[in-house]
């Protein structure tokens, strides 16, 4: 059998974690291991852009937003700084020269990751699947896989029919543990709804990305962590900014999930934050994250049958890494040495959350 490529529902869809039109991407992490591996994330996202003829990335810098002596705040310049990515640090008597049209909070400091930006991901996702069937992998959409039995040759059941294979790679998204529950093996795992709200421009191309309006991260609001946010592109004269938190929900059942308390945060950090904005999001849409205990991403073989690899809780944060996490579960697949480190990564840190039948 070709290299296969089996999807739930009919693509391109909205039902899982990597729809939409942009994603922001970034150095600025408070871990060194996330910051090493954007480096080569960088190379390889325009590495496909030269290969495939398509503009997937354009740098608009990510402003960093935080109580400057907080914890949080401290650990991303330090790790900026370590692993030399430029950076602009502002103060408060130049930041409204930098960054105009938004409030810095009393205390709070500001730093620049120029190097950051927006990724087109509905455009990228359309590359890469290109790309694959370019290379002759084919890509099997509207099956729902129904049973997975491991084994030295892996049987894989869907709703179209049975396919084996000496290897497997499940990356599942919010479906991760419905299949991974065939194999014996249960993830700690939480499903959330995000509120993707887009707000209204006051003033026309006040905070549009052609103006080379930046991203920007705000590590803490009020008693929350994590407002992110990108220039207005997707919709004219609407700036996309979201709370990096929601509500639990069944991913089959997302529309049953209506918990607006993310929305009101929003709305206070908008009235605090950008006088420039209608403080009354005018478009809500809704994406799903797949959760870890401690949002950092599962990549690993199983436990019992090594030829079973998977890739998942990317907690929201996962898209940017998408060319380096395709390298590392195809050389987990393959049985090569991982190109980093992936103690990070490894179920074995959930050892008492992790759930095996076998």
């Amino acid at each position: 059998m070709p290299y296969s490529a089996v999807s739930l529902f009919v693509l391109p869809h909205t039902r899982g974690s990597s729809h939409g039109q942009t994603r922001i991407i970034r150095k600025a992490y408070q871990q060194d291991f996330y910051t090493h591996m954007m480096e080569e994330c960088y190379e390889l996202w325009a590495q496909l852009e030269r290969e495939a003829g398509v503009k997937l990335y354009r740098q608009t810098g990510l402003l960093v937003m935080g109580p400057e002596e907080s914890q949080g705040y401290q650990m991303i310049k330090n790790t900026l700084q370590k692993n030399k990515v430029p950076i602009e640090i502002l103060n408060r008597d130049n930041f409204s020269q930098h960054i105009p049209n938004v409030n810095l909070a009393l205390g709070d400091g500001a730093m620049v990751d120029i190097t950051a930006g927006v990724l087109y991901a509905d455009r990228a996702l359309k590359t890469v699947q290109r790309q694959f069937e370019k290379l002759g992998g084919v890509i099997r959409d509207n099956e729902q896989v129904t049973d997975v039995k491991p084994g030295p040759v892996v049987t894989v059941t869907t709703s179209a029919g049975v396919y084996r294979a000496k290897s497997v790679v499940v990356t599942a998204g919010p479906w991760a543990n419905r299949l991974l529950a065939h194999t014996g093996l249960q993830l700690p795992l939480t499903v959330v709804k995000i509120n993707v709200c887009y707000w209204k421009e006051k003033v026309p191309g006040s905070y549009n990305v052609k103006q080379r309006f930046p991203c920007f991260l705000l590590t803490e609001f009020e008693e929350t962590k994590d407002i992110y946010g990108l220039p207005s592109n997707e919709y004219p004269g609407l700036m996309k900014i979201c709370y990096h938190g929601g509500s639990e929900t069944n991913p089959d059942q997302r529309d049953k999930t209506t918990n607006r308390s993310d929305i009101d945060i929003l709305q206070r950090c908008v009235a605090c934050c950008f006088p420039g904005l209608v403080p009354e999001p005018a478009v809500v849409e809704s994406c799903l994250y797949t959760l870890t205990p401690d949002h950092h991403f599962v990549l690993d073989c199983h436990p019992s049958h090594s030829n079973i690899v998977f890739g998942a809780g990317f907690s929201g944060h996962g898209f940017k890494f998408g060319p380096i996490i395709g390298k590392l579960l195809c050389e987990l697949v393959l049985g090569e040495v991982p190109s980093y480190d992936l103690s990070p990564f490894r179920i074995r840190r959930f050892q008492d959350k992790t759930k095996s039948a076998l």
